[in-house]
């Protein structure tokens, strides 16, 4: 799983992106502005809107229906991009999520947060 923003590019090696711009910006809230999706004030935020859970279960049970049908290719291992504008709050938010919740259920994961230095 691969955060980031698209002000600075989709990446290339990305299976599939998914745009989470859509969803309500923590950016907007001048106290929210310093922080990350890895911080406490920004996870209560999204984690008020029923549409970030929504987004969250249907990347979720999208990635479980088809990833089964790749492994069966031998697809060693797959890139999941997640988008917002500036790569600092949703995206790392919704792409820290999955991956916890991919690897309670034993697959193996990698995260990365692109814009985060």
């Amino acid at each position: 799983f691969e955060s980031f923003g698209f002000k600075h590019g989709t990446p290339l090696d990305a299976d599939y992106v998914f745009d989470l711009r859509c969803l309500p910006n923590p950016y907007w809230q001048e106290e929210l502005r310093r922080y990350t999706g890895l911080d406490e004030p920004v996870e209560l935020f999204l984690g008020q809107y029923p549409e970030v859970r929504e987004m969250q279960e249907e990347i979720q049970a999208f990635l479980e229906r088809w990833l089964p049908r790749f492994e069966r290719e031998d697809r060693s291992y797959m890139t999941v991009a997640l988008g917002c504008t500036g790569g600092q709050h949703r995206s790392v938010y919704l792409a820290t999520r999955l991956a916890r919740h991919f690897e309670s259920k034993g697959v193996k994961t990698q995260l990365r947060h692109r814009e985060l230095k």
